[in-house]
């Protein structure tokens, strides 16, 4: 009798994640020129206010680089292959700019993003949004509006690791699927990629902000004080 060996996960899995992991860590550090750049226009902007102009950055950009690589993968004497891997650059362009604008939302409203893992467990949160939310309050036994404050803020690292192993999890299949479908859209001819690629990009940017007021909520009165 013999006994099937545990399944491992798919390469592509692994992968994913992986790429999550990169644009968080290259994104961290640009979190306060973020702001900043949000507050260039009126330095006296409230954090609601630069809330707003982060969402509306984020959007644009997120629809901007979509519709870029659409229209140009779909442009005269550009092969499929080249095409395909433009749009799969724009993938991690697409995380890279998701993870900025959750951790500025973040960092405005005082959550702390000092560890990884809280790192982690905000951009997966925002990114999976409903699902991302259920699965946070489920996992650390909690119950309530703005697991951004309520759980990401106050419970263990710890906890956190083991929360973003469902999250990775639920990420993978959801995004990665997601992602596959759109990359594969992008490279459509006569233009209809830029289409394509520019419309799921700004539901995609959508749905990360409206996940991101509701892990927040209101933004503050005022603004933080800095973290020690």
């Amino acid at each position: 009798m013999t006994t099937e060996a545990p399944s491992e996960p798919e390469p592509s899995a692994g992968r994913v994640l992986a790429l999550l992991d990169k644009a968080i860590a290259a994104q961290s550090l640009l979190v306060h020129k973020n702001i900043a750049r949000a507050r260039q226009r009126n330095p006296d902007a409230t954090p609601e206010q630069v809330i707003r102009t982060l969402e509306r950055m984020y959007v644009s950009a997120l629809t901007g680089t979509g519709a870029a690589v659409g229209g140009t993968a779909a442009a005269p004497g550009v092969g499929t292959g080249i095409a395909l891997a433009m749009s799969a650059g724009e993938v991690f362009s697409s995380l890279e700019l998701s993870a900025l604008y959750a951790l500025s939302v973040a960092e405005v409203h005082g959550v702390p993003i000092d560890e990884i893992e809280r790192r982690r467990t905000i951009v997966l949160g925002v990114m999976l949004g409903g699902s991302g939310s259920a699965t946070i309050n489920k996992a650390a036994g909690r119950t309530g509006a703005h697991w951004g404050r309520q759980v990401v803020a106050k419970v263990p690292a710890e906890t956190l690791k083991q929360i973003n192993k469902v999250l990775g999890r639920n990420f993978v299949t959801k995004y990665g699927t997601k992602q596959g479908i759109i990359v594969l859209g992008r490279v459509a001819p006569f233009g209809i990629g830029a289409v394509i690629g520019g419309g799921a990009n700004a539901a995609m940017a959508s749905l990360a902000v409206r996940s991101a007021r509701r892990a927040f909520g209101p933004a503050p009165a005022t603004w933080p004080q800095p973290h020690p």
